[in-house]
């Protein structure tokens, strides 16, 4: 088998060439390098001809990838083929290289990733987590929108993995990797991948369609949020024949999710389920009821899974409930009181906060400095979850004094302390008071 070396130039089928500069990585099909190519440092994905039966297939499917173009920045996706090598057929292609900022969900998941110790020469764990509770829920709402937009497209993933993901754990951004193996719907490049990945109905031969990717979609949501499998549970692990065909079965026609709350026979385990144990008592219901669905009706009826559009809702709603206290703890406001509440407490040191009613939602927002107003929660027809169209500030003369700031390109129109509406125009702020009322042009809000 031909496999690239360290200094070594590979040449592309346009004929010009990339140098080898380091391993990235080693997975099982493949192997990852680190490549200087026309002045940029690039990826090259080079297949395992050993290893993959399908290679013509999967050949094919990178070329009308590159060929249709990446649905959006968000994705490591391929931009040249090398040449294939004239004796073995082994080839690899180009992408760009996953900035360091970016951390691998799998790190994520560990809570830690091995690092070398410049003092002592070994290897040592250092800490990966989201800064914030807010990075966390927008790396969340980055990969709901990674699906949602391959979904568009009118194609599915095939080969999702831990490493089909990377994330910035203080902004939350996402970088999707793995795109050699996002194939239009129906059509099947034959990857053998984790059971834990695939839906049900394509462990049993069905091929992958977006009914399917809606279910990896809440695998991976899942794993991200509690840092544990939804289906390994007791009933999994004392399964003592447990290949990866047994393994199968408790993903598909004997699938019991562990938090299913008619069936208690795949609870998680203390001492081994630790983290989902803890994580899933930290979440509002009506995120678990989403899992809920999906992962009990939702695994043998597609209809009744959670949608992609449904998914960024929720986690807008959650993104909305963040409360960042000033002794830097942050709660979702479900977990501390109810929806309706106008005031909230922290749990920690007890200060107070007002929310702010919208008049498109039954939930209330709680108001703290650096609180964001988006797009998508002011007008009902925008899909945009990314654009900020207001800010919660400090007054810059009087401290302690909190204001909303208009950031958006719309006027709005306010109702100020004097009982005078004022127009809002970009760029301007207004104080927030008790008879505060906003009108954001489709949609208005007061406390």
């Amino acid at each position: 088998m031909f496999e690239p070396q360290t200094g070594q130039e590979i040449e592309t089928e346009f004929g010009s060439k990339a140098k080898v500069l380091s391993v990235i990585g080693k997975g099982r099909r493949s192997t990852v390098y680190l490549v200087q190519y026309n002045g940029r440092t690039m990826a090259l994905k080079w297949y395992n001809t050993e290893k993959v039966r399908n290679l013509d297939i999967i050949n094919e499917n990178i070329r009308r990838n590159i060929k249709d173009g990446a649905p959006n920045n968000k994705f490591l996706w391929p931009e040249y083929m090398t040449k294939t090598d004239s004796k073995t057929g082994a080839f690899g292609y180009f992408m760009e290289y996953k900035p360091d900022s970016f951390e691998y969900f799998v790190d994520i998941m560990n809570g830690y990733k091995l690092v070398n110790d410049s003092s002592t020469g070994r290897l040592a764990k250092k800490k990966v987590r989201f800064t914030s509770l807010y990075s966390m829920v927008m790396a969340v709402l980055n990969i709901v929108n990674a699906f949602r937009q391959i979904s568009r497209d009118g194609k599915s993933f095939q080969g999702l993995s831990e490493g089909s993901f990377f994330i910035n754990t203080d902004t939350g951004a996402v970088l999707v990797s793995d795109c050699d193996t996002i194939a239009p719907n129906g059509k099947d490049l034959d990857i053998n991948i984790r059971s834990v990945y695939k839906a049900p109905e394509v462990l049993m031969g069905s091929l992958p369609d977006a009914d399917s990717n809606t279910y990896s979609l809440a695998i991976i949501l899942f794993r991200l949020l509690f840092r544990g499998d939804p289906f390994e549970g007791e009933k999994t692990i004392m399964d003592v024949c447990l290949n990866e065909k047994q393994l199968s079965k408790h993903y598909s026609s004997e699938a019991v999710f562990i938090y299913d709350p008619d069936d208690n026979s795949n609870r998680p385990l203390r001492g081994i389920h630790d983290n989902v144990i803890k994580f899933w008592k930290e979440y509002p219901q009506y995120i678990k009821d989403a899992f809920i669905q999906t992962f009990t009706e939702g695994v043998r009826n597609p209809e009744k899974r959670i949608s992609f559009e449904e998914w960024q809702n929720l986690f807008i709603r959650l993104r909305s409930e963040i409360l960042s206290c000033v002794c830097g703890k942050s709660h979702f406001i479900s977990m501390i009181g109810k929806p309706e509440d106008e005031v909230f407490t922290c749990p920690v040191c007890g200060i107070k906060f007002v929310s702010m009613q919208f008049t498109n939602r039954n939930y209330r927002m709680p108001l703290y400095i650096g609180g964001k107003i988006f797009e998508c929660e002011i007008d009902p027809q925008s899909d945009d979850f990314l654009s900020i169209s207001g800010e919660l500030v400090e007054n810059k003369i009087q401290k302690g004094l909190m204001g909303i700031k208009n950031v958006s390109e719309k006027k709005w129109t306010v109702k100020m302390p004097d009982g005078v509406y004022r127009e809002i125009t970009s760029g301007k702020g207004f104080p927030i008071w008790q008879g505060l009322e906003i009108d954001f042009g489709k949609v208005k809000a007061h406390l």
